[in-house]
């Protein structure tokens, strides 16, 4: 008999909590604080950018894959400020007790288990260099922003001289000299790649304020491009041995990591919109344009690639595109299961026009998900008058 598909979307519904787990740092621009699921597809963008730093031992597959998991017990435990006086045992016990209840709900958990307590435990290569982000991106959040509130900068100083940011002086002394330069001067000039990497990471920040036509599994809000990036980044590792033909995970990861960035110049275009052929050709001109200046800010050779993996999941020609572009497509029909409808009301859906517009593309990367999806949907489209 088939694997059931059911416990794999328990999972990827229940860790879409994670959007709702306020940290203490803010956005770049200082508009709201920061979200553990847009954190962790930021850190998953980290990995990639200054991976030119790891050490040559270090996975950078493993590491993505880390960041991307590494706060999901937060949706039981939540988040815990390192200013804040807390008795971390307690944490720790916690945190444990949710990773084995949230990485239990699949049936091949255990694997994601000994990840995440790899992360913890910080001692491999690959969990170092990870480790080594997670203190970072604070910091370059709050020294790089604006505005700089003295309290946000006296965490730093603190953190920098004797908290757990101290270990990123070995791990990436580069981007640790530079955190200190900025914590004294904020116009203190960086160069060469670390300074191109970092003007990378920043100006992607700005997918957070990205909002797309989906609402939250809550319903309270629309998501944005950053935490949907990481979503559909998680869908692709849970749903892997379901695509329709053999794709390299790590590629796959890397072009729903990078997909959306061309939104912060051209904006999100909801699919059930239909823009007309002219406005297609418009926004596909102004996508090519974003693209080039974004992947352009990075080392030349770094930035290439980029571009070049971001060109291939365009085209969605490749099966690693092909089944990319699917888990694209999947996760807004699940929140707008969620949601009641969400956009399909708003855009009056009927169920040929999902066929038409979604389930061709998810069926090219995944004929099991799609089946799956279909049973779940079809009942609220009849219900709702729909067919």
């Amino acid at each position: 008999m088939p694997q059931s598909l059911a416990p794999h979307f328990e999972f990827l519904k229940e860790i879409e909590g994670l959007r709702g787990i306020t940290r203490h740092n803010l956005l770049l621009d200082g508009a709201r604080r920061e979200n553990s699921a847009e954190h962790s597809w930021h850190l998953a963008l980290y990995a990639l950018a200054f991976a030119p730093h790891a050490a040559d031992d270090v996975n950078i597959t493993r590491v993505i894959t880390m960041l991307l998991i590494h706060d999901i017990v937060e949706i039981e435990v939540g988040d815990h400020p390192i200013h804040e006086a807390v008795d971390w045992q307690e944490v720790e016990v916690r945190e444990q007790a949710a990773a084995a209840r949230i990485f239990g709900l699949l049936p091949d958990g255990a694997q994601y288990l000994d990840l995440w307590q790899e992360f913890e435990s910080d001692q491999s290569a690959d969990a170092r260099f990870a480790k080594a982000l997670d203190r970072l991106q604070p910091l370059v959040q709050t020294l790089c922003g604006a505005p700089r509130l003295p309290d946000h900068l006296a965490i730093c100083r603190e953190n920098l001289e004797t908290g757990r940011a101290r270990s990123v002086q070995d791990r990436l002394p580069e981007a640790f000299n530079a955190m200190q330069r900025l914590l004294e001067d904020a116009n203190a000039p960086l160069e060469g790649d670390l300074a191109r990497q970092i003007a990378f990471v920043n100006e992607a920040d700005k997918l957070k304020h990205i909002h797309r036509a989906t609402r939250i599994g809550s319903g309270s809000r629309q998501e944005n491009s950053g935490e949907h990036s990481w979503h559909i980044m998680m869908f692709a590792l849970i749903l892997a041995d379901f695509a329709e033909d053999d794709i390299q995970i790590d590629r796959v990861l890397q072009m729903l990591l990078l997909h959306d960035l061309v939104e912060i110049d051209a904006g999100d275009v909801p699919i059930h919109a239909a823009p007309s052929a002219e406005q297609l050709a418009a926004i596909e001109a102004e996508e090519q344009a974003a693209a080039k200046r974004i992947f352009g800010l990075l080392p030349d050779a770094q930035g290439d690639a980029m571009l070049s993996i971001w060109q291939e999941f365009e085209a969605a020609d490749s099966k690693d595109a092909r089944f990319a572009k699917a888990m694209d497509r999947v996760q807004p029909v699940l929140l707008n299961l969620l949601t009641n409808g969400g956009s399909w009301v708003e855009y009056d859906v009927r169920l040929p026009q999902l066929e038409a517009r979604v389930g061709d593309k998810v069926r090219r990367g995944s004929l099991r998900v799609w089946q799956h999806l279909l049973d779940e949907i079809t009942p609220w489209f009849a219900e709702h008058g729909r067919l």
